[in-house]
């Protein structure tokens, strides 16, 4: 049979620090959902260390579905959920469905995509955790930001760069302009933590 899981060389290094900030942030109950789950391999890390929490991966593209598929075939946990295909701009999410079997959504947990898609992705992501999250609930964005208009490393610059060369609405954003557009779902920023590798975990919650 084949293997279609993919491998993410960076899951491994920064896997540890972000399961640590969300251990301290996570709600106690409900279920986590993923956006763009990559590879699987965060989904497979952290599912088994956030019990009694479930865990909902996602991802837009079908190969990746594929991946985090194969990645729980491989390390399954008791709470760890069948991956779903979810357009983050679309106005409606599978899990809003009315057949969606595992309510609430208590918490959103975003890594690593705003900057390496375009705006539109930063801005249906904000969308969607507004209209799913009750008050309370918890939106975590992880990856690399700019802090007023301006690179945190010099490796950053280097990243913008090479982000743009492949796609001109690629880019690190700024967490103010995240910060604005969250507020227009009602999602207020509550909590920055600085990771490894000059990359941040913010925390919004809604209002």
């Amino acid at each position: 049979m084949t293997d279609r899981r993919q491998f993410a060389p960076a899951t491994e290094r920064n896997r540890t620090p972000i399961l640590e900030t969300l251990k301290a942030w996570l709600p106690e109950s409900g279920t986590v959902l993923e956006v763009a789950s990559g590879s699987g391999e965060h989904a497979v890390f952290l599912a088994p260390n956030v019990k009694p929490l479930k865990w909902q991966p996602s991802n837009f593209d079908p190969e990746q579905v594929n991946s985090v598929t194969d990645w729980i075939a491989h390390s399954p946990s008791e709470n760890l959920l069948p991956p779903v295909r979810l357009d983050v701009t679309a106005a409606v999410w599978p899990v809003e469905a009315a057949d969606y079997m595992d309510h609430p959504i208590t918490a959103i947990f975003n890594a690593n995509m705003i900057h390496i898609s375009p705006w539109r992705t930063a801005e249906g992501l904000m969308a969607g955790a507004g209209r799913i999250l009750s008050e309370g609930g918890r939106l975590y964005l992880y990856g690399p930001f700019k802090i007023d208009g301006e690179h945190t490393a010099a490796s950053n610059i280097k990243f913008e760069a090479w982000l743009k060369s492949l796609d001109p609405e690629f880019g690190v954003r700024d967490i103010e302009a995240v910060r604005t557009e969250a507020a227009k779902h009602n999602l207020l920023h509550k909590a920055t933590k600085p990771m490894p590798a000059n990359n941040f975990m913010h925390m919004f919650e809604k209002a």
